[in-house]
């Protein structure tokens, strides 16, 4: 099988890129670097010749909110019309749980779009929304730092592991189309304080963290369950404290 994964080269696509590769398939990592562009089609048609699955793990060059909405619409109706031509029978886009519950946050906002865009291009598809990757927590602490604090809102926290995160994309897939949205989060659920908290106690970071019910999520406001699957989710594996112990150790 000819798997196509976009942005390949990436956190998460450089994992999956592995794993899919060790299963015995053909695999290309399309991204810029190797010529490949979804926002001017560039390199677009040769690389799906022959596809059978197309992954899209990208992530905006911007957050912008302009750039990151323009970026993700022409990027997945780009790819939609790519593969329609080739004759691509699953499409996998991996979106972000909560997407659709925070208007104010930009890139959320788009992800909202990319996945109407998906819906929209007539390739059968599983639109696959994770939590907060365990990788982007420092980021968090450091976006929501004010004057040596970190201050975040009151919500409820599910952070997933990249490494988890490969893993369920390959399986979805190797797997039947959904032609649906389905959610994974990590296994450990606990308020955004006291995680982020945990990460910056094994890191030695000392900086304290407090809620804040006016503190934005970049941009969007956090209520209890906006970063957190309402309904049934897929959990990974990898525990918050066996990821936390590999981050100190490292």
């Amino acid at each position: 099988m000819k798997i196509v994964v976009i942005g390949g080269s990436g956190l998460i696509g450089s994992r999956l890129v592995t794993l899919l590769g060790e299963a015995g398939h053909r695999v290309l990592a399309a991204s810029p670097r190797t010529g490949v562009n979804t926002v001017t089609g560039e390199g677009l048609g040769a690389a799906l010749i022959g596809a059978d699955v197309v992954v899209d793990v990208t992530n905006a060059p911007s957050w912008e909110p302009q750039a990151v909405l323009d970026f993700f619409r022409t990027s997945a109706r780009n790819l939609g019309k790519a593969e329609v031509a080739a004759g691509v029978r699953h499409h996998v886009a991996l979106s972000i749980v909560g997407t659709d519950r925070m208007p104010e946050n930009a890139y959320f906002t788009a992800k909202v779009a990319q996945e109407a865009a998906v819906e929209a291009a007539g390739v059968p598809y599983t639109i696959v929304r994770a939590t907060q990757f365990m990788e982007f927590i420092g980021g968090i602490a450091d976006f929501s730092t004010d004057g040596g604090t970190v201050r975040v809102g009151d919500g409820l926290f599910q952070p997933i592991a990249a490494n988890d995160i490969a893993e369920i994309l390959s399986q979805v897939a190797l797997a039947a189309p959904l032609n649906a949205t389905m959610d994974i989060a990590g296994p450990d659920r606990a308020s955004l304080a006291e995680i982020i908290a945990r990460y910056l106690n094994a890191k030695g970071d000392a900086r304290p963290v407090v809620t804040d019910s006016n503190a934005r999520y970049y941009g969007g406001i956090v209520d209890e369950l906006s970063l957190v699957p309402l309904g049934d989710a897929r959990i990974g594996r990898i525990g918050l404290d066996q990821w936390l112990a590999q981050v100190s150790e490292g």
